[in-house]
């Protein structure tokens, strides 16, 4: 990895992270619907990031969410959750001519559906640890499945956002070397 590679991806963590906590921790949908706009940290990482540094990452991200939100380990569990399965769903979403190593989660190079098959899966799935976790009951399932299928898409609108205003429509060359 080179210093601008690291310097970029600081920045974004401290920014994401920020977001969440300063600001998206106050909107809340119908008092249901929640956006964890952290872990667009995750899901924007370059396609070629090693597993052991996207685990790590994951811990990070969570774990830094979860001192400010007192969660005990919800978001560091749910953000190693889905560093862990994202390799799963990026090797699922292959295209036919398979990825550049280089290129970074962007719906400008990948496309609409692509990302919105990826993203929707994660987040789904991130969400879905977070809410059972932190209710570990079936006793209000219906709620619970409430909260997270409104609470992915409105993380997944907002990530679609951010991709669109602040992401570039060109390929970035990054060298892991």
């Amino acid at each position: 990895m080179n210093s601008s590679f690291g310097i970029k991806h600081i920045a974004q963590f401290i920014l994401f992270v920020a977001l969440q906590i300063l600001l998206v921790d106050n909107l809340v949908l119908f008092g249901t619907g929640f956006c964890f706009i952290y872990v667009a940290f995750l899901l924007f990482l370059p396609i070629g990031i090693s597993r052991m540094w996207l685990l790590i990452l994951g811990f990070i991200t969570g774990f830094t969410v979860d001192v400010f939100y007192d969660t005990i380990g919800i978001h560091a569990a749910a953000s190693v959750l889905l560093a862990f399965l994202r390799p799963l769903v990026l090797n699922l979403l292959t295209p036919r001519d398979g990825y550049d190593t280089n290129d970074s989660v962007n719906i400008h190079v990948m496309g609409w559906r692509w990302f919105l098959a990826y993203a929707l899966m994660l987040i789904l799935l991130h969400h879905t640890a977070v809410f059972f976790l932190e209710k570990i009951s079936l006793q209000d399932a219906w709620y619970t499945l409430a909260k997270i299928l409104l609470s992915t898409l409105f993380t997944t609108t907002v990530m679609v956002i951010l991709q669109l205003l602040f992401f570039s429509p060109k390929r970035e060359r990054v060298d892991y070397r």
